[in-house]
């Protein structure tokens, strides 16, 4: 095979593939993006943003330009459907941690749109889209991937390492034969958006709440435009039985009862999946975001992880590429990201699942009562919304070697 292209290729051009691509172009790096979809799609995916994901888009310049498209949260809260506010978490506690101590709620696609114009000229980043990842190998100079156009015709693409964060059901990983270890979670969950105002409706909500209940829990979440509703959902029924507008309609009610019909402007009901990979490279190949990792919505750690990822691992290939280091170094970003993906980011959002699931009435009020034991003391306090807000993590991976 000849010498592979001077460039670093990645798949993918969803916020974790351009946060790779702005790193690793800003050091120098030479980056061919592939991209299946010209068109960035404006749905309500990932909307949370943690402190330390703002902080590393700072780097860029982006993090000012989504908070001033979004929305500042600097508190959130655990509700009881019932008993009203059990805890209410406090961000400002983060303050000479972070230089965004809150939370911002600000859709996905502003950042993907913020990171396509910052691309825009850069002349050692190409996008190559309309162009569907369908296979890969390697040699000792580089990657080879083949690409569909959209007239059927196959293509080779050259590049010295690449980048896989073509998602959930990552071709690269699945050509790889790297097992996608976990399980698929039982239920249904159901995303509606609209603009009814729950603040107003609702005392002393926060513009992020988790509201447990024995028999349904739900989680309201406050974006500049909307408010988004998510519940939990029957898996025998149909797509079409769970978005029936009255049935809908029938359940926000019932959280929160409204003289007028909701106006529900989006809705989408998904099955949830909670795995990692187990090796998140190969070779020259490293994998990263939802093709390493994937999780439920339960404390909006999901896009943050992967950018999380592309950064940590552009920090390493950087080194790699300037001949600082040998492409052992790679496997320090598997060890630590891997780690953050199993004990930080799975861990908490499968107790957050645990918790919101809860049925037991003295369980539910031991968790209660830790709650507000656990705001009532700054101490631990703080070191929650350390935890929370992924900055814990990220401290405990410098540990790894």
């Amino acid at each position: 095979m000849s010498q592979a292209a001077d460039r670093v290729v990645i798949v993918g051009a969803g916020p974790v593939g351009l946060v790779a691509a702005s790193y690793l172009s800003q050091a120098g790096v030479p980056v061919l993006i592939v991209e299946a979809h010209r068109e960035l799609p404006q749905d309500l995916r990932a909307s949370t943003f943690h402190p330390p994901t703002l902080d590393m888009l700072d780097r860029f310049g982006i993090g000012s330009k989504l908070v001033e498209r979004g929305l500042v949260c600097r508190q959130w809260q655990f509700r009881d459907r019932n008993e009203g506010v059990v805890a209410t978490f406090d961000l400002s506690l983060l303050e000479g941690l972070t230089n965004h101590p809150y939370r911002l709620q600000c859709e996905q696609w502003k950042l993907s749109e913020e990171l396509r114009s910052l691309l825009e000229g850069n002349d050692l980043v190409e996008i190559r889209y309309e162009a569907e990842a369908v296979g890969v190998t390697q040699d000792d100079f580089g990657v080879t991937l083949t690409v569909r156009r959209p007239d059927d015709a196959l293509e080779e693409i050259r590049g010295r390492y690449l980048i896989a964060s073509d998602g959930a059901r990552s071709v690269v990983r699945k050509t790889l034969g790297i097992p996608f270890e976990g399980q698929t979670i039982p239920e249904i969950f159901l995303s509606m958006s609209t603009h009814f105002d729950f603040a107003k409706a609702i005392p002393n909500l926060a513009p992020i709440a988790y509201i447990t209940d024995p028999q349904e829990w739900a989680v309201l979440l406050r974006t500049p435009s909307l408010w988004r509703v998510l519940l939990p959902t029957d898996p025998n029924q149909t797509e079409e039985q769970i978005k029936d507008p009255k049935a809908m309609n029938a359940r926000l009610k019932a959280l929160c009862p409204n003289d007028r019909d909701y106006d529900i402007v989006h809705a989408t009901a998904y099955r949830v999946n909670e795995r990692v990979a187990t090796r998140y490279m190969e070779g020259r190949i490293f994998l990263a975001g939802d093709a390493a990792h994937v999780n439920n919505p339960l404390g909006g750690m999901g896009m943050n992880g992967g950018i999380h990822d592309a950064v940590n691992l552009s920090e390493k290939l950087v080194q790699v590429w300037n001949g600082a280091a040998n492409l052992d170094l790679m496997g320090r970003y598997e060890r630590q990201r891997r780690k953050a993906a199993v004990e930080a980011v799975q861990a908490q959002t499968l107790r957050n699942r645990a918790m919101m699931n809860e049925t037991d009435p003295s369980a539910r009020r031991a968790y209660h009562d830790e709650l507000r034991a656990t705001v009532a003391n700054p101490e631990r306090h703080r070191a929650y919304v350390m935890r929370s807000s992924m900055i814990q993590s990220l401290n405990d991976l410098r540990e790894v070697a």
